[in-house]
C-alpha cells in the first residue's frame, strides 16, 4: 500500500467517525427531547407560543433538565402540573403583569458570567435592556405593567446570614426612566430622615395606583418593611422582621418570609400575612422555611417555591393560616398569574 493510499484510507475513516458520532449526538439529543416532552412522572413540554396577556395561563420559569430548561413556560393556570409550552425565553428570575414581563437573564462571558435586565412585551419580544450589577434574586412588575423592579446581590448570594449586600433597580417602562438603586430615595424611619452606609432594599411589590410600593430595607441588623412613593421618591418604615413582601391583588395585606426564633440559621424563615389596616400577623400552614418572594393567585391563595430534585418546585398554601400546603408543580420557580390588562395610574 502505498503512501498515498494510506493517507487517503485515513481520511476516509476520519470522516466516517465524524459522521458515525455527529449522529449519535443528534440522535442523543432527540432521544433527550423525547424524554423530556413525555417522561413519566415528568413534565410534557413541547416548543411553542408563550403570550403575557391570556388569564388562563400561568408563566413560569421551567427547571426540569433537557433542551427547554431556564425557559420561560406556560401552562394552563387551572393545571399547573400540565403539559407546558416552552418559549425558548432563558431567564434566571421573572414576573409579568398586564402583557409586561420583567426577565432576569445571566450573560455568559469568555472570563466570567455577567447580568441584565430584559423588558419583555406581550409576546416576549424585548422592548429594553439594563444591565443588573450583580446575581439577580427577585423581580416584579406593576399591576398596570407601568414599572418594573429587581433585585440583585452584589455582595454574598443569600439572604440567610447578615454579610450580604443587594440593589434593588425600578425603571418606568413607559418612559425608560431607571433608578439603578432605591438607595437613591430618601429613607423615613421613625418620623425623621435616616442615613446610614449600611442600608440595603429588595423584594419590591407595586400598589395597583402606579405609585405607591412596598419593600425591605436592612440596616444596622434589622429589616423593616417600608412603603414607598415613586413620585415623591421616598420610603417610610412600618414594620420590622419583614423580608420579601408582596402585597395582595385588593392591596390590604402584605404576605412576607419571617425571621423566627429558634430555627436553624440556614432556614430561618417562615411565611406569614400582615393585615395592614389592624397590623396583624397570621402565620401561614407552612411548616417549612421559605425563602422566596410568594405571589397572590388570588386574594385567598400564595404560591411559593420551596427546593426540589430539579432545583424548586411550586406549592400553594391558605392566606388565612387555615389548611395545609400542597405542591401544584414540580421542576418551577418565578411564577406570575397573566391577568387581564389593566389601565395606568396616575402619571
Amino acid at each position: 500500500m502505498t503512501l498515498r493510499t494510506r493517507i487517503l484510507v485515513l481520511v476516509c475513516a476520519l470522516v466516517v467517525l465524524a459522521g458515525v458520532a455527529t449522529a449519535s449526538v443528534l440522535h442523543a439529543s432527540a432521544r433527550a427531547e423525547r424524554r423530556n416532552e413525555a417522561r413519566p412522572g415528568g413534565p410534557r413540554i413541547t416548543a411553542g407560543r408563550v403570550s403575557l396577556t391570556d388569564p388562563r395561563r400561568l408563566v413560569f420559569r421551567n427547571m426540569a433538565w433537557g433542551p427547554h430548561r431556564d425557559e420561560l413556560t406556560s401552562v394552563p393556570a387551572s393545571d399547573p402540573s400540565g403539559p407546558r409550552t416552552a418559549s425558548k425565553v432563558k431567564c434566571l428570575r421573572f414576573y409579568a403583569a398586564s402583557g409586561t414581563g420583567v426577565c432576569l437573564q445571566a450573560v455568559h462571558g469568555t472570563v466570567r458570567d455577567t447580568y441584565r435586565a430584559v423588558i419583555l412585551d406581550a409576546g416576549l419580544r424585548v422592548t429594553a435592556r439594563y444591565d443588573v450589577p450583580g446575581i439577580p434574586s427577585r423581580a416584579r412588575v406593576s399591576p398596570s405593567g407601568r414599572y418594573a423592579a429587581w433585585t440583585a446581590f452584589v455582595g454574598g448570594d443569600s439572604y440567610a446570614g447578615t454579610n450580604f449586600s443587594t440593589r434593588a433597580a425600578v425603571v418606568d417602562t413607559r418612559t425608560g426612566r431607571l433608578t439603578p438603586s432605591m438607595e437613591a430615595y430618601r429613607v423615613v424611619k421613625d418620623g425623621r430622615t435616616y442615613h446610614a452606609a449600611d442600608v440595603n432594599f429588595w423584594g419590591v411589590t407595586f400598589a395597583d395606583d402606579d405609585r405607591t410600593f412596598y419593600a425591605t430595607m436592612a440596616t444596622h441588623g434589622t429589616t423593616h418593611l417600608v412603603r414607598g412613593d415613586l413620585r415623591t421618591r421616598t420610603v417610610t418604615t412600618l414594620r420590622t422582621n419583614v423580608e420579601c413582601p408582596s402585597l395582595s391583588p385588593d392591596g390590604t395585606r402584605v404576605a412576607f418570609k419571617k425571621r423566627v426564633k429558634g430555627l436553624p440559621q440556614d432556614a430561618p424563615w417562615r411565611l406569614y400575612v400582615l393585615d395592614l389596616r389592624t397590623g396583624r400577623e397570621t402565620p401561614l400552614a407552612e411548616p417549612r422555611s421559605v425563602d422566596d418572594q410568594a405571589v397572590w393567585r388570588d386574594d385567598r391563595t400564595l404560591v411559593y417555591a420551596l427546593p426540589g430534585d430539579y432545583g424548586a418546585d411550586l406549592y400553594m398554601v391558605p392566606s388565612d393560616g387555615t389548611g395545609k400546603p400542597r405542591r401544584i408543580s414540580t421542576a418551577a420557580v418565578s411564577p406570575a398569574y397573566v391577568r387581564p390588562r389593566v389601565t395606568f395610574g396616575a402619571s
